[in-house]
């Protein structure tokens, strides 16, 4: 267990770096979306391109992987809405928690912190789950948030979370990543040198920005709310979501699926992850309340750091 605090410490730390700066005022608030439209439009895709581009292309196009996690992705939707919609709590802030309660931060925190652990051939798992959620997950949970506004809402929402996918540069990266592993194709030197010091500002970046927006959204969150509203999101997402992707997972395999224990390893992290920081932009683009979800996100990301840390040291051989 030392050993895995050894290694996950630093990444947890870059985000509490960027939670101190934020909240003493030594990063102005004004300058938090330019380092997100960096880490987002630059840093990011430089890392994913990378990864895909030396990720052999099989590895890419994993149906096993793809299949299994969308299908506990969907689950955990489903329970989270039915656990939290009700009272107080309609359909655009249950669907954002279930949101919350389903992705994790993979790209802002896992693939950096996957890599380190499991080494570079992790990343093609991690990768496919960065599709799942990005395009099924996310969008699915952006259709349901608009049931409050009736039907015409949810199917506008379901156009605006498609635009949104088209218009997000890491699909992109990951389908030209893909592309070049499968060509076998390299950028000419000084193109991929660029490319790829970019690529290494990702992670110490991202995860500086992780801490940032969590302090931003704690301080725009001012309301007092009580615990029941978004400590059992949390929870689930450190703990169901992993032991649901862990059961489905082992069944799978019994079953005779193709699918390496290795891999399902890759899997069960990925989903014990913290929330990802970004649903809070999209709880304040659709109106929900961002401080129940900045709080959940919070919450996850604290806890993380041990019950993440308990989970690599009892899966990783």
């Amino acid at each position: 267990m030392l050993t895995v605090l050894l290694v996950t410490f630093p990444f947890f730390a870059l985000v509490l770096a960027g939670f101190v700066a934020a909240r003493r005022r030594l990063l102005p608030l004004d300058a938090i979306p330019g380092l997100n439209s960096f880490v987002l439009y630059f840093a990011l895709p430089a890392m994913l391109y990378r990864f895909g581009s030396t990720t052999p292309i099989a590895q890419l196009l994993d149906a096993s992987v793809f299949g299994l996690y969308l299908l506990c992705g969907l689950v955990m939707v489903a329970l989270a809405v039915a656990v939290t919609k009700g009272g107080r709590i309609g359909w655009n802030d249950a669907a954002l928690g279930a949101l919350v309660a389903a992705f994790p931060n993979t790209g802002f925190m896992g693939v950096p912190l996957l890599a380190a652990l499991m080494g570079p051939g992790s990343v093609g798992t991690v990768i496919v789950i960065i599709l799942v959620d990005m395009v099924v997950t996310s969008s699915l949970c952006i259709a349901l948030s608009r049931l409050d506004a009736g039907e015409g809402g949810a199917v506008a929402a379901a156009r605006q979370a498609l635009r949104g996918v088209l218009s997000n540069p890491m699909p992109w990266a990951i389908g030209l990543g893909a592309a070049a592993s499968a060509a076998q194709f390299t950028l000419p030197g000084p193109v991929e040198k660029t490319v790829w010091l970019l690529a290494d500002a990702a992670s110490p970046v991202a995860l500086f920005t992780i801490g940032v927006v969590l302090a931003r959204s704690q301080m725009q969150a001012d309301h007092p709310m009580p615990l029941r509203d978004y400590v059992p999101v949390a929870l689930m997402k450190l703990f169901l979501h992993p032991l649901l992707v862990w059961g489905a997972g082992s069944a799978a395999i019994a079953l005779g699926v193709p699918l390496a224990p290795s891999t399902l390893t890759v899997m069960v992290l990925v989903a014990a992850l913290p929330s990802a920081s970004n649903v809070s932009l999209l709880a304040e683009r659709f109106g929900a309340d961002n401080g129940r979800i900045a709080r959940i996100i919070l919450v996850s990301t604290a806890l993380a750091f041990l019950s993440f840390s308990g989970a690599v040291a009892l899966l990783r051989p």
